[in-house]
């Protein structure tokens, strides 16, 4: 097949906690110098993509911000089409206005104490952290009961980071949708439109792209849904007992490639 271009997953395929996993830099160079485009996809929610840039270029992995898709960029996009001059009430962990262009966004920690916000048009759900407090997802329940739209960004339910496991967005709002009867929206992967963009990106089509991540579900099937070929690696969030189940699993579509980390890709893809 021929390469048109590599999407890569960037926390547990890159890097862990933005140190960098080893190989990758040497990964990044060779691609370059066989001149195959390169994308990046990530539910990071914490950054932006000027600074996620930043980060991997300072782990030696050159990387150039418009190479890089976000989920707040990808959510923004939706906002815009679905919901024009909406008043959004984001709650997530990091200042990310500068990927959102045009969202009139109300940050969740600008409320404190006793004072209530006003009642939003929409919500918006990023990445969790320390601004997921008990009162404000109870503001958000209480809305979302009400039948405020909620938008996710991800539904990502951990993270890994060199102390461990985080748990993120998607495990609040599996209790939130459960209790409510309503559904929120998720942007980010696996949803198809991340991965259908850096194709674009990259004026290639999808069938030509490798997608590289270390989430069975929402990076490398979700990739393969869309016509790419998914490389599985042993690094970040991967968990043998979850392929070991998958794989027992006749019906079950399962990954092109597993390889153990990212060091691995020149050699599969005959670099």
């Amino acid at each position: 097949m021929a390469i048109g271009g590599v999407l890569f997953d960037i926390d547990g395929v890159l890097v862990t906690s933005w140190k960098p996993i080893e190989g990758a830099a040497t990964t990044l160079r060779t691609l370059v110098d066989h001149q195959i485009a390169c994308s990046y996809l990530t539910n990071t929610t914490t950054r932006t993509r000027v600074q996620i840039a930043e980060l991997l270029t300072e782990a030696g992995m050159a990387v150039r911000p418009d190479e890089v898709i976000t989920a707040a960029v990808l959510t923004a996009e939706y906002v815009r089409d679905r919901f024009p001059d909406a008043r959004c009430f984001l709650v997530n962990s990091g200042q990310i206005a500068e990927d959102m262009p045009g969202i009139d966004i109300v940050y969740s920690n600008e409320f404190s104490g006793p004072q209530t916000p006003d009642k939003p048009d929409v919500v918006l759900l990023g990445g969790a952290g320390p601004e997921y407090s008990h009162v404000t997802l109870s503001w958000v329940y209480d809305w979302m009961a009400q039948g405020v739209p909620v938008v996710a960004m991800h539904r990502s339910t951990a993270w890994t980071t060199t102390d461990g496991l985080r748990v993120d967005t998607g495990m609040y709002l599996i209790g939130m949708e459960e209790t409510s009867g309503r559904k929120a929206t998720a942007v980010g992967k696996p949803a198809p439109d991340g991965f259908l963009a850096a194709a674009g990106r990259l004026g290639v089509e999808p069938d030509e792209m490798y997608m590289v991540g270390d989430d069975l579900n929402n990076d490398v099937l979700a990739a393969q849904v869309v016509g790419m070929t998914g490389v599985l690696v042993r690094t970040g969030k991967f968990r043998q007992d979850t392929l070991d189940r998958w794989a027992a699993d006749e019906f079950a579509m399962q990954p092109n490639h597993v390889i153990d980390s990212v060091a691995g890709l020149p050699k599969l893809l005959g670099l």
